[in-house]
């Protein structure tokens, strides 16, 4: 089985200790779930991961550093997709998209899903 990008993820209910109250949702993770459950393929395609909300979350570290490891990210398992012009690129060399909008516009590029409106 081919390599798959990986998109990280923050669960949908998650603790902040520092913060005391809670639970908390992360608004750009649930966009992207919102992606997901929109275009179910998705998950074929793409390996899933929720991470823990404290840090540092040592799967994004990892592949591409403690500078990156926000959430959600979506890290590509090769080169991004052709006409993709947000990618990031890790210290490693690992290429990745970091937020809602870019990770929207890596989907489309890659796997023919919508793009957000402006």
């Amino acid at each position: 089985m081919a390599a798959r990008d990986q998109l990280f993820l923050l669960p949908p209910l998650f603790p902040d200790p520092r913060a005391g109250l809670g639970p908390y949702h992360c608004p750009e993770c649930l966009q992207v779930e919102g992606l997901l459950a929109a275009f179910p393929f998705l998950r074929d395609r793409v390996e899933v991961r929720y991470v823990d909300f404290p840090r540092p979350r040592a799967d994004v570290v990892a592949l591409i550093g403690t500078e990156n490891q926000s959430c959600p990210v979506l890290v590509f398992a090769g080169e991004p997709p052709a006409g993709f012009a947000a990618a990031g690129r890790a210290p490693s060399g690992r290429s990745f998209a970091s937020g809602y909008a870019a990770i929207a516009a890596a989907f489309a590029a890659a796997h023919g899903t919508s793009l957000p409106h402006p």
